[in-house]
Protein backbone atom coordinates (compact mmCIF):
# COMPACT_ATOMS: atom_id res chain seq x y z
CA UNK A 1 0.00 0.00 0.00
CA UNK A 2 2.94 2.62 0.70
CA UNK A 3 4.07 1.46 -2.55
CA UNK A 4 0.66 2.25 -4.27
CA UNK A 5 0.66 6.40 -2.14
CA UNK A 6 4.15 6.44 -3.22
CA UNK A 7 3.50 6.10 -6.79
CA UNK A 8 0.48 8.46 -6.51
CA UNK A 9 2.56 11.10 -4.61
CA UNK A 10 5.10 10.87 -7.60
CA UNK A 11 3.24 10.60 -10.94
CA UNK A 12 0.99 13.82 -9.31
CA UNK A 13 4.85 15.71 -8.41
CA UNK A 14 5.55 15.31 -12.02
CA UNK A 15 2.29 15.68 -13.47
CA UNK A 16 2.15 19.20 -11.51
CA UNK A 17 5.32 20.00 -12.94
CA UNK A 18 4.89 19.27 -16.45
CA UNK A 19 1.65 21.11 -16.64
CA UNK A 20 3.75 24.37 -15.44
CA UNK A 21 6.45 23.77 -17.99
CA UNK A 22 3.63 23.29 -20.48
CA UNK A 23 0.99 25.53 -19.68
CA UNK A 24 2.95 28.18 -17.86
CA UNK A 25 5.79 28.28 -20.53
CA UNK A 26 5.47 26.43 -23.69
CA UNK A 27 2.24 27.22 -24.56
CA UNK A 28 1.94 30.77 -22.94
CA UNK A 29 2.44 32.71 -26.24
CA UNK A 30 -0.71 30.82 -27.93
CA UNK A 31 -2.74 31.41 -24.90
CA UNK A 32 -1.85 35.32 -25.30
CA UNK A 33 -3.05 34.92 -28.83
CA UNK A 34 -6.70 34.07 -27.28
CA UNK A 35 -7.33 36.03 -24.43
CA UNK A 36 -11.26 36.08 -24.37
CA UNK A 37 -11.22 32.24 -24.26
CA UNK A 38 -9.52 31.83 -20.75
CA UNK A 39 -10.46 33.40 -17.42
CA UNK A 40 -7.94 36.27 -16.29
CA UNK A 41 -5.24 34.65 -14.50
CA UNK A 42 -6.09 36.48 -11.16
CA UNK A 43 -9.73 34.49 -11.25
CA UNK A 44 -8.24 31.19 -12.69
CA UNK A 45 -9.15 28.17 -10.34
CA UNK A 46 -5.92 26.80 -9.46
CA UNK A 47 -6.73 25.28 -6.56
CA UNK A 48 -9.13 22.86 -8.86
CA UNK A 49 -6.70 22.32 -11.25
CA UNK A 50 -4.87 20.37 -8.54
CA UNK A 51 -7.56 18.44 -7.26
CA UNK A 52 -8.12 17.40 -10.84
CA UNK A 53 -4.60 16.35 -11.28
CA UNK A 54 -4.97 14.72 -7.64
CA UNK A 55 -7.87 12.89 -8.70
CA UNK A 56 -6.21 12.08 -12.05
CA UNK A 57 -3.05 10.76 -11.02
CA UNK A 58 -4.72 8.57 -8.26
CA UNK A 59 -7.13 6.69 -10.94
CA UNK A 60 -3.97 6.51 -13.23
CA UNK A 61 -1.91 4.41 -10.76
CA UNK A 62 -5.01 2.68 -9.51
CA UNK A 63 -5.90 1.08 -12.58
CA UNK A 64 -2.19 0.19 -13.21
CA UNK A 65 -1.91 -1.07 -9.61
CA UNK A 66 -5.00 -3.10 -9.47
CA UNK A 67 -5.39 -4.60 -12.90
CA UNK A 68 -1.70 -4.57 -14.65
CA UNK A 69 -0.53 -8.33 -14.14
CA UNK A 70 3.04 -8.10 -15.46
CA UNK A 71 4.01 -4.98 -13.60
CA UNK A 72 7.14 -3.49 -14.38
CA UNK A 73 9.01 -0.30 -15.93
CA UNK A 74 8.47 -1.65 -19.89
CA UNK A 75 4.87 -2.41 -19.02
CA UNK A 76 4.22 0.86 -16.87
CA UNK A 77 5.64 3.11 -19.72
CA UNK A 78 3.31 1.10 -22.57
CA UNK A 79 0.58 1.66 -20.27
CA UNK A 80 1.14 5.46 -20.03
CA UNK A 81 1.86 6.00 -23.97
CA UNK A 82 -1.77 4.17 -24.72
CA UNK A 83 -3.58 6.02 -21.81
CA UNK A 84 -2.25 9.27 -22.76
CA UNK A 85 -2.76 8.88 -26.65
CA UNK A 86 -6.47 8.26 -25.63
CA UNK A 87 -6.77 10.76 -23.43
CA UNK A 88 -4.93 13.48 -25.29
CA UNK A 89 -6.63 12.59 -28.35
CA UNK A 90 -9.59 13.33 -27.16
CA UNK A 91 -9.13 16.16 -25.01
CA UNK A 92 -7.34 17.74 -27.77
CA UNK A 93 -9.90 16.98 -30.36
CA UNK A 94 -12.86 18.15 -27.98
CA UNK A 95 -11.05 21.19 -26.97
CA UNK A 96 -10.29 22.22 -30.74
CA UNK A 97 -13.80 21.32 -31.47
CA UNK A 98 -15.36 23.74 -29.02
CA UNK A 99 -13.48 26.33 -28.21
CA UNK A 100 -11.98 28.66 -30.64
CA UNK A 101 -8.03 27.71 -30.39
CA UNK A 102 -5.23 27.46 -32.93
CA UNK A 103 -4.63 23.91 -33.91
CA UNK A 104 -1.04 24.42 -32.68
CA UNK A 105 -2.61 24.49 -29.44
CA UNK A 106 -4.36 21.43 -29.70
CA UNK A 107 -1.68 19.50 -30.78
CA UNK A 108 0.32 20.66 -28.22
CA UNK A 109 -2.49 19.89 -25.82
CA UNK A 110 -2.22 16.38 -27.16
CA UNK A 111 1.85 15.94 -26.82
CA UNK A 112 2.05 16.80 -23.29
CA UNK A 113 -0.70 14.77 -22.55
CA UNK A 114 0.93 11.73 -24.20
CA UNK A 115 3.82 13.25 -22.08
CA UNK A 116 2.60 13.53 -18.71
CA UNK A 117 1.34 9.73 -19.09
CA UNK A 118 4.41 8.35 -20.39
CA UNK A 119 6.18 9.64 -17.53
CA UNK A 120 3.46 8.62 -15.04
CA UNK A 121 3.72 5.11 -16.47
CA UNK A 122 7.57 4.70 -15.76
CA UNK A 123 7.46 6.10 -12.63
CA UNK A 124 4.25 3.97 -11.51
CA UNK A 125 6.02 0.97 -13.57
CA UNK A 126 9.34 1.69 -11.55
CA UNK A 127 7.60 2.11 -7.91
CA UNK A 128 4.29 -0.06 -8.03
CA UNK A 129 6.20 -3.12 -8.85
CA UNK A 130 4.34 -5.33 -5.81
CA UNK A 131 2.18 -2.26 -5.05
CA UNK A 132 -1.05 -4.49 -4.57
CA UNK A 133 -2.48 -7.74 -6.16
CA UNK A 134 -4.51 -7.54 -9.15
CA UNK A 135 -7.34 -8.26 -9.54
CA UNK A 136 -8.48 -12.02 -10.61
CA UNK A 137 -12.66 -12.29 -11.54
CA UNK A 138 -14.12 -14.62 -9.08
CA UNK A 139 -16.09 -17.14 -11.09
CA UNK A 140 -20.21 -16.47 -10.58
CA UNK A 141 -21.84 -19.72 -8.59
Amino acid sequence: MKRCLLAWLAVYVAWSILDGLGHGLAFQSLYADRPGVWRPQTEMKIGVIYLGVLVASGSFVGVYSRFVGNKSVKTGVLYGLIFGIGAGASMAAGGYAVHPIQGELAVGWFLLTVIEATVGGWLVGLIAKQCCATSEPKPTP
